[in-house]
């Protein structure tokens, strides 16, 4: 199809491209492997990921630098001694941090490239996989030996997912890995093969291209036992008890197969470069829909994307479930940050009635007849006469009252900022004008273009 082939002369790196990224990480593995000699190490400085696969698009150069460790070395040390073998190759870089996951590890910054050192063990089998990043590299050998050329078909394949915003297993996207991607090209051959299997891939649900539900069927068969809610069970064929595909979410998949089936019928460049969202005037929007805005402004912790969004999303989701308790009706949600974190809420109304006691007088003293003649329900306990009164509450004053009783489900790290943010309603700051129009009129995700 000739459009593929324009979006492969945009995504495809060129020889010159190609000619500094090896390069470049060539230099990566030379300077960690002298560190390696200088400590006296038995470690293994091995390549992984997209870099490694050769399946990383034009611009998009990070690199997966592992640091392999005999299996026999306990964890503890391989953490330590990582770390200090990733610090020491990352002082030779340009710079370095270091972050967290399983264990701690460098993340550099080298001649325009993302650096990640990671330590890890030099694993041959799923059977001797000790921490979850030791898989990566049974990942690498087994697609580079499977793939067969077919390195641009995944490449096409990782554009329309990040066009149509669904690339990217990070907690707080729940899509498709650049793995997933590889495996399913593996599967069906080509892009399109793919996108025109989409309908049987939704149903079949199970793609075991290691031959586990043969080989090792009472742990592959756990693995899709325990998957069975997932919208996709790729059995890992390098380890019969994981998933590829846990961290694609409904939402995701619904996206890609709407969309590859759109494309099938009808193919554009738009799918791999979108336009820029429409956006308009979000109070105009308000007042046609007749729902409301409400927002809760809040100082931005110092956290990372992988925990500050998943618990931006857990509190926008607590607020929903406590509000619909509460009578209001919540319609959507969404959750973010710009200068300050946000959470917004598309509800019905910013106001309920609600009806509160009117303790009275003594039935026999003088202001008795003047209160029971005043009020419509009346009724005596005791000696003293009550009512009831019906009142106007705002939303505000319950999510308040909500996060005061602590009632709302928040993000561990972020009940403190909350409970001290500021609510508006139908209004946001101009920094989030944008933003409040895309989320109120669907074009944030709109899968209907």
């Amino acid at each position: 199809m000739e459009l593929l082939m324009e979006v492969l002369d945009k995504i495809k790196p060129s020889e010159e491209e190609r000619a500094l990224v090896n390069a470049v990480t060539r230099e990566i593995v030379e300077i960690a492997e002298e560190e390696i000699v200088k400590k006296d190490l038995e470690v293994i400085p091995r390549l992984v990921g997209s870099i490694a696969k050769d399946t990383y698009l034009s611009g998009d150069h990070d690199v997966d630098l592992f640091l392999a460790f005999p299996p026999e070395v306990p964890l503890e040390e391989l953490r330590k001694i990582g770390l200090e073998l990733g610090k020491a190759i990352g002082e030779r870089l340009e710079s370095y941090e270091i972050a967290y996951a399983e264990h701690p590890y460098v993340r550099a910054f080298y001649k325009g490239f993302d650096v990640d050192i990671v330590p890890c063990y030099n694993v041959k089998s799923w059977r001797e996989v000790k921490t979850a990043v030791d898989r990566s590299l049974l990942h690498t050998e087994w697609v580079i030996k499977h793939l067969d050329g077919r390195n641009d078909e995944v490449r096409l394949l990782k554009k329309f997912l990040k066009g149509i915003n669904a690339y990217g297993s990070e907690v707080y996207v729940r899509g498709f890995s650049g793995y997933l991607t590889e495996l399913l090209i593996i599967k069906y051959g080509s892009f399109m093969n793919l996108l025109e299997s989409v309908g049987f891939l939704a149903r079949s649900k199970i793609i075991d291209l290691g031959g586990w539900l043969k080989k090792e069927p009472e742990i592959a068969y756990k693995t899709v036992e325990r998957e069975r809610e997932s919208p996709l069970i790729v059995i890992d064929p390098v380890d019969p008890r994981r998933n590829v595909a846990s961290s694609l979410s409904w939402e995701k998949f619904g996206v890609f197969y709407f969309k590859a089936k759109e494309f099938v019928e009808r193919p554009g460049i738009e799918f791999f470069f979108p336009s820029k969202a429409k956006t308009g005037d979000y109070k105009a929007l308000l007042k046609k829909k007749g729902t409301n805005l409400v927002t809760l402004l809040f100082p931005k912790p110092e956290l990372v994307d992988d925990i500050l969004l998943p618990q931006l999303e857990r509190s926008a989701k607590g607020f929903e479930k406590s509000l619909k308790r509460e009578g209001f009706e919540v319609f959507d949600l969404n959750w973010g940050y710009t200068e300050r974190a946000f959470i917004m809420l598309e509800v019905d109304r910013v106001e309920r009635s609600r009806v509160i006691l009117k303790p009275g007088p003594e039935f026999l003293s003088e202001r008795a007849i003047d209160f029971y003649s005043k009020n419509q329900k009346v009724w005596i306990r005791g000696k003293r006469l009550y009512s009831e009164k019906e009142v106007k509450e705002s939303i505000v004053d319950v999510i308040k009252d909500l996060l005061i009783k602590n009632q709302v489900a928040l993000g561990k790290n972020l009940s403190g900022v909350i409970k001290n943010a500021e609510i508006l309603i139908n209004f946001v700051p101009p920094e989030l004008e944008e933003e409040a129009y895309l989320f109120l009129s669907k074009e944030k995700w709109n899968i209907k273009g």
